[in-house]
């Protein structure tokens, strides 16, 4: 994967790590069209890249991660919508769910309406203490949709309730309580911070992950029974693999381990 800029999307690759920013700082990162091809093309790159062990998902500047739909076009900005059964934002959410790579969302500013949907796709959260969160598009007449989708299984029904009817944004400490993300830090200890989280991911299995990914994913749509079984069935064949063997010898040595696709 090599290093790519456009008007909307900036990617770098840093050593394992592949950086997305969405570059519309004038416009507070909001998402248009170009924003999620560009997210898509750069998720569907890392899928095939076996040496990537994290991806960063943030917005340019310190006022906004993201602002949602760009409303700018008016009210063209809802007659545009494709009349097919998916849309470009569903099949991004489709193709990240299928990724076996954890993505972390830097959330350098606010993050509203759509925005709180590609922060629910990551698989972790990290807010600036500035940062303010909502869903307020009952506001211009709309709501939600496809957004629920993703915030059902990581909030209470109350609080959802809570930012869909109201449409008010909330501080990051207050989203913190929600469980919308998983820490809140000072804006100048973000970068830091992040590359913490990094290094940890980097510590673990590339396979496990891969394989836990999938399993959490599959697992959200399976009942108890279902799920157990399938978890039966998933622990047996990991522990069988390479990275479970080094795993565990590993810990057996007390050393660390040397995962199967490091140095590739």
């Amino acid at each position: 994967m090599t290093d790519s800029e456009s008007a909307e999307i900036r990617c770098e690759r840093k050593a394992s790590v592949l950086w997305i920013w969405i570059d519309r700082e004038a416009r507070r990162n909001a998402i248009n069209p170009a924003v999620i091809a560009g997210i898509h093309a750069a998720v569907a790159g890392a899928a095939a890249d076996r040496d990537l062990r994290a991806i960063v998902l943030t917005g340019v500047g310190d006022k906004a991660f993201c602002a949602g739909a760009d409303l700018s076009a008016g009210t063209d900005t809802f007659q545009a919508m494709p009349d097919e059964p998916t849309t470009d934002f569903g099949r991004l959410a489709r193709a990240i769910k299928a990724l076996g790579i954890p993505l972390i969302g830097r959330v350098n500013g606010d993050c509203v309406a759509g925005g709180m949907g590609l922060m629910a796709l990551c698989d972790l959260a990290i807010a600036s203490d500035r940062a303010r969160f909502g869903l307020p598009e009952v506001k211009v007449g709309v709501f939600p949709m496809q957004v629920l989708v993703l915030l059902r299984g990581m909030m209470h029904a109350r609080h959802i309730n809570e930012l869909c009817l109201t449409g008010k944004l909330i501080a990051a400490s207050r989203a913190l309580e929600m469980g919308i993300v998983n820490e809140v830090v000072p804006p100048g200890e973000l970068d830091a911070r992040i590359e913490q989280w990094l290094a940890q991911l980097r510590s673990s299995s590339p396979a496990a992950m891969r394989r836990g990914k999938q399993a959490i994913f599959a697992m959200e749509m399976m009942a108890f029974h279902e799920a157990l079984a399938f978890a039966e069935a998933q622990i047996a064949m990991a522990a069988k693999g390479a990275d479970a063997i080094e795993g565990l010898a590993a810990f057996n040595e007390k050393r660390k381990p040397r995962w199967a696709e490091e140095g590739r």
